[in-house]
């Protein structure tokens, strides 16, 4: 494996910035420190640049079995690394659903051979799958997935004595999507009976509404609090859902934790009218005080981390008519550029960005020596360009389904470099690809 000796990078770590450089050797970071140098290490001149940890993004959807059509783990591991994603942790919603243990190996297998990026992977959760759920190691496997709201395939779990079940019994952290479905179907219902087939997108988070979420999250809360599961729930879209997760205990202490998601935070309810079926997501992108909210349960640790939930679909699937439109788009290549821009908009503050995308997902995981720019611990760095304007098109991203929620708009900040673990498997438009991503392990 190559070495590197980054130089003059403001580092951004643990809350602070400091200029410094960094020296990488056989997959870790060797030192940092002030005027290092190594005869057989590649250099990289990075002043005037801010070395971060690698994002580390919780949910995505790789398609991978079953929809490749969509995406698959080469082609969203290549989009995640020139976003500055180091590692994915990947739902199990996929064809078969990954709901037996052999299938969750065999998404392990493929990982092993295409990612680009390092990888882990959801066992997921049925109404009678709770068996093969106690299997997941906890050391090897990031969490159990339960979907408490629409899914594909078996993997709606609706029923209460199954939650119960999976509840007091998993054996590892347990992710949630949470949307009450009982609510939603009426709320269908009634638009249904007022407008027909004549139903728009502006109707998704009337629908999919906040009180349907509000209802959903708050008995997973209930359920963890009565069978102290580990319990994290994901892609808050509310901010009345804010109340429910504390923020005077330290994170390491929690049992209960949230996740924003980017899209949440960009957009809000009055994008609808030029973004369309492109930001129909589950749940929905809500009000612009709901969009405010997130951000201030961001900043105030009410919510924990940032993550993307990465879900493409064709341009095909997404130009259908709103009811036909299936939920959710590609994120990973421009997760990190629409935070910098933020940051950049004076809404967050780098360490902050670093806090969400990288120190508190190895805290709220167990992730073994990644998230953090230490001595010792992996070397996924990304290195960005605060000062690099550019334009998202759909000749210039990566997605297999070819374009983004994002195309037309402009950043001002770029990623240059990301390694993953080690690799530099990204350098201003070109990939190394004959290295593959390590499979996450957690101290658990």
């Amino acid at each position: 494996m190559n070495s590197y000796l980054i130089k003059a990078a403001t580092i951004v770590n643990e809350g602070q910035k400091i200029v410094a450089d960094v020296l990488i050797k056989n997959g870790f970071i060797e030192k940092i420190g002030q005027n290092l140098s190594a005869l057989d290490a590649t250099e990289i001149n990075a002043e005037g640049q801010y070395l971060l940890p690698g994002m580390i993004d919780d949910q995505v959807h790789f398609r991978e079995p079953g929809l490749t059509h969509k995406a698959d783990i080469f082609t969203e591991s290549m989009a995640a690394v020139a976003g500055g994603i180091t590692s994915f942790m990947e739902m199990p919603n996929t064809i078969p659903n990954t709901l037996t243990q052999d299938l969750l190996q065999d998404k392990y297998d493929i990982a092993a051979e295409m990612s680009l990026a390092n990888y882990s992977f959801y066992m997921g959760a049925s109404n009678d799958n709770i068996e093969q759920v106690l299997k997941t190691d906890p050391k090897n496997v990031c969490g159990i997935k339960v979907f408490m709201g629409s899914s594909t395939g078996n993997m709606l779990v609706d029923n209460e004595k199954t939650l119960e079940n999976i509840f007091s019994k998993a054996p590892i952290l347990v992710a949630t999507h949470c949307e009450d479905e009982a609510t939603i179907r009426h709320n269908l219902a009634e638009f249904m009976a007022k407008y027909g087939d004549d139903l728009t997108i502006e109707m998704h988070p009337l629908i999919r509404s906040a009180e349907a979420c509000y209802k959903s999250s708050s008995l997973a809360v209930e359920l963890a609090k009565a069978y102290q599961t580990r319990l994290h729930i994901l892609h808050i879209s509310t901010a009345k859902e804010i109340a429910l997760f504390d923020n005077t205990i330290a994170l390491k202490d929690k049992k209960i934790t949230a996740e924003a998601c980017v899209h949440h935070l960009w957009f809000n309810d009055k994008d609808y009218g030029t973004k369309g079926n492109f930001i129909k997501w589950n749940p929905a992108v809500k009000t612009e005080e709901d969009q405010n909210g997130i951000l201030a349960g961001v900043l105030n640790d009410n919510i924990d981390v940032i993550a993307t939930d990465h879900a493409p679909h064709t341009l095909e699937e997404k130009n259908q008519p709103y009811s036909q439109a299936p939920s959710g788009g590609p994120l990973v290549q421009h997760a990190l550029p629409a935070l910098l821009e933020m940051h950049l908009q004076g809404k967050i503050s780098l360490e902050k960005i670093v806090e969400k995308t990288a120190h508190n997902l190895a805290i709220c995981f167990d992730i073994e020596k990644r998230g953090f720019i230490r001595e010792g611990y992996w070397a996924d760095l990304v290195l960005v360009d605060l000062k690099d304007e550019w334009k998202v098109t759909k000749l210039n991203n990566f997605y297999k389904c070819g374009w983004s929620p994002f195309d037309g708009d402009t950043f001002q900040a770029s990623v240059t470099h990301t390694f993953v673990s080690g690799n530099l498997a990204y350098q201003k438009g070109r990939f190394t690809t004959d290295q593959i991503g390590k499979r996450l392990t957690f101290a658990r």
